[in-house]
């Protein structure tokens, strides 16, 4: 995968910055950062721009072989279900096909000459060739290195010889030796939309590296950014890491050879046995943090999920805590407060309403004479009442 290549060789640069702020030398970690910004932009863009090239080749190899269909489709008169099956097997291998894989490609040389020559320039500049910009970032961390932590040191070279053997393998597999699928035979050089940028970065990827460029007393990002000052540029230094990542990219040379570059045929590093695998597993670091940290933090969360949240906090929780004590509370609500307060209150203006008409129902005899005595005394208070207001006035 081209762009997989991209995405664990940033990776290795972040390992180069982080273990330059590490050593103190903060000038050398963000330079880095700044130079290894323009070079791997440039880098993914283009492997856009390859990918968007083998897939107009595909397309076009697709198109090409559906034109032909109806004439074969004709030659084989009534064999018709021969037509359909090459329909079908056509459609398959149209789904099968990857664009972003390097075993597809080859020979882009020839078809997109812009995109392969921002691309070698990205990939120089990422495996520190000089003049380019990773030479002089990288140097500066190199530098630190060697003066500080051997260890470091030769860690970072290793790196480095790896950074620019796998960037020489893609540069060889990508753009050289002939093409391995029919893609990449038909591939064309992307649009000036897509490669004048590429062209812009690529000219910072050349440059950007002398904004500190200490041979030349330049030594901008020294005065911006205040660290630990650090050595003089070395040019011991210099001059092996510029061996070694050109020593990388002939072993890379050698061993993908693009005259013997042919479709089908395993990467030759699977003649190493145990180290291809220990390399092509990455050394295992997905299985080990998949038995370390996947696992356990899926067993605590189902643990979590099934004994706290649903035994203890649904079940035993919800159920002998919550819902008991709501029983309870509603129980003591419909036996003292329901029946002595609400059903007193009721049955207590009941029997008072009982009392009165029983006490009131003495003066309900039946007789005429009773009802007129009463006539006549109501009469009298009225009569009274009036005298003694007119008397007051």
């Amino acid at each position: 995968d081209i762009k997989k290549v991209l995405a664990y060789s940033t990776v290795s640069q972040l390992g180069f910055m982080v273990s330059a702020v590490g050593m103190g030398a903060v000038v050398a970690g963000v330079f880095h950062l700044m130079t290894h910004a323009f070079f791997k932009a440039l880098l993914f863009m283009s492997a856009g721009s390859v990918i968007h090239g083998v897939e107009h080749g595909h397309h076009h190899v697709h198109a090409k072989a559906h034109a032909k269909a109806p004439n074969a489709h004709g030659d084989a008169g009534g064999h018709g279900d021969a037509s359909g099956h090459g329909d079908a097997h056509s459609t398959t291998a149209a789904e099968e096909f990857d664009p972003q894989d390097m075993r597809n490609m080859g020979g882009l040389n020839d078809k997109m000459r812009t995109t392969t020559a921002v691309y070698i320039i990205g990939s120089l500049a990422l495996a520190g060739i000089f003049p380019l910009a990773g030479f002089w970032s990288k140097d500066e961390i190199l530098l630190e290195a060697s003066h500080k932590n051997p260890v470091a040191f030769v860690l970072l070279l290793i790196a480095a010889a790896f950074t620019a053997f796998y960037m020489a393998r893609q540069v060889l597999m990508v753009f050289f030796g002939k093409p391995k699928h029919e893609a990449a035979a038909h591939a064309v050089e992307s649009s000036r939309v897509m490669t004048s940028p590429l062209v812009v970065l690529a000219f910072f990827s050349i440059v950007i590296g002398f904004i500190n460029a200490a041979p030349f007393g330049i030594t901008f990002f020294s005065a911006w950014i205040e660290g630990e000052p650090h050595g003089e540029f070395d040019f011991g230094i210099a001059a092996l890491s510029t061996v070694i990542a050109l020593g990388a990219i002939g072993l890379a040379y050698l061993i993908y050879n693009p005259a013997r570059q042919t479709a089908g045929v395993d990467d030759p590093l699977r003649k190493t046995g145990f180290v291809f695998t220990v390399l092509n597993n990455k050394y295992w670091i997905d299985e080990l943090y998949d038995r370390v940290v996947v696992r356990p933090f899926t067993g605590l969360s189902n643990f979590c999920a099934q004994v706290i949240d649903w035994k203890f906090w649904h079940d035993w929780f919800h159920e002998s805590v919550i819902y008991k004590s709501f029983m309870a509370l509603t129980a003591f609500l419909a036996n003292p407060i329901d029946k002595l307060v609400i059903d007193g209150a009721v049955n207590g203006l009941g029997r008072l309403v009982g009392w009165m008409s029983g006490t009131l129902r003495v003066l309900q005899t039946g007789y005429v004479r009773n009802y007129a005595l009463m006539i006549l005394a109501g009469v009298t208070l009225v009569v009274a009442w009036f005298a003694f207001m007119v008397l007051r006035g």
